[in-house]
């Protein structure tokens, strides 16, 4: 019994990718979406292990750096394969994929771990040097994808004219490349805990090469899990949704919500552990990898395919956007944080959540 406890990281994702598999081959109906369900349940825990203990070998901040890629990539292969399937009629997919993910990680999860480590710890502390700059890199990620497309001329409607497109896109691979080089090279110190990493998690042994090898491809397993799982559950959720009369948007900002669970779950752990700049590195570099990665690939794609990409919000979206930011800034400044401001950014989540269902 106490072995089959300790091999809970390596059974659980392979069976949960044994289930996944067999679903592609299923009909779809209830049976299959609750098992679907509890595949997301058991595959989210073991890639937040798994990556923990590739975090362990190589240290912070890399050790963020690869949960949040490892999401990103294949939420961006996710993205583009329902661009290519969907046409013309994805036109928007892109858009509010990004916009979710920024929402969620900006207000949401930030919010969450603020007030988890403030309830727990009362006050807890980051460094405004790494924080800082992955914030104002955001911020230009954002507005050159996000909100330029509103009000530019050269074509008609909230999109970018093609050669506006490339610009945009060769521009975030470039900005988020930069951040990569600076928080994992350059200026690695800036993204280190405060205490300079001794703290709960330094007490940690570091994991063997091998065993680092295996949870790297056990984490992959897990992701693919994770948001195959999430694409399959995709139809039962738009059925829903039209049931309940909500709007198409809602759609999106589920499935964000799904395929960020790894993340979710991680940056919720490290701030419960007092160590709310892992969980900081964890939700910052998380967005700026769905903007930097997301929108040079929709953006390969529309080319290369003729698809139409319609990337400028609308005017409440943006409000939403500049209030997300405005308020990350002011949590930023002091370097410290409390339950306040887990709960100021909390509401802003709140009010992005309902004013998608009651426009």
């Amino acid at each position: 019994m106490k072995r089959l406890v300790r091999s809970w990281p390596i059974i659980v994702p392979l069976a949960a990718a044994a289930v996944l598999g067999a679903a592609l081959f299923l009909p779809q109906g209830g049976i299959l979406s609750v098992a679907l369900g509890v595949v997301l349940l058991v595959a989210v825990p073991s890639a937040v292990h798994h990556a923990e203990v590739i975090a362990r070998k190589v240290g912070e901040p890399l050790g963020t750096l690869v949960l949040a890629l490892a999401v990103t990539v294949i939420e961006v292969a996710l993205i583009v394969s329902l661009m290519i399937a969907g046409g013309p009629q994805s036109a928007t997919l892109a858009r509010d994929a990004a916009f979710a993910a920024v929402m969620i990680i900006c207000s949401g999860v930030v919010g969450s771990c603020i007030l988890l480590g403030g309830v727990l710890h009362r006050e807890q502390s980051f460094r405004v040097e790494g924080a800082a700059p992955a914030l104002a890199a955001l911020v230009a990620l954002s507005t050159l994808s996000l909100v330029l497309p509103t009000f530019t001329t050269s074509a008609p409607g909230p999109v970018y004219s093609p050669p506006q497109l490339a610009f945009a896109g060769v521009a975030s691979l470039v900005l988020w490349g930069v951040f990569v080089f600076a928080q994992t090279v350059r200026h690695r110190d800036y993204f280190l805990p405060p205490n300079d990493g001794k703290g709960e998690e330094a007490r940690l042994p570091a994991p063997g090469g091998l065993a680092t090898l295996g949870s790297a491809g056990l984490l992959l397993v897990a992701l693919v899990t994770v948001v195959g799982a999430a694409k399959l559950l995709s139809p039962v959720v738009e059925a829903l949704v039209k049931v309940a009369g909500l709007p198409d948007a809602v759609v999106g900002i589920a499935i964000a919500l799904l395929v960020l669970l790894p993340e979710t779950v991680a940056a919720l752990r490290a701030a419960r552990s007092n160590r709310l700049q892992t969980s900081m590195n964890l939700a910052l570099g998380s967005a700026l990898a769905s903007i930097g990665l997301t929108i040079p690939a929709v953006v390969a794609v529309s080319l290369y395919f003729g698809i139409p990409l319609a990337l400028g919000l609308d005017s409440k979206n943006l409000v939403l956007l500049a209030l997300t930011f405005l308020v990350s800034a002011m949590t930023l400044v002091p370097g410290r944080t409390s339950v306040m401001q887990g709960s100021v950014h909390l509401v802003v989540f709140a009010a992005f959540l309902f004013l998608s269902f009651v426009p």
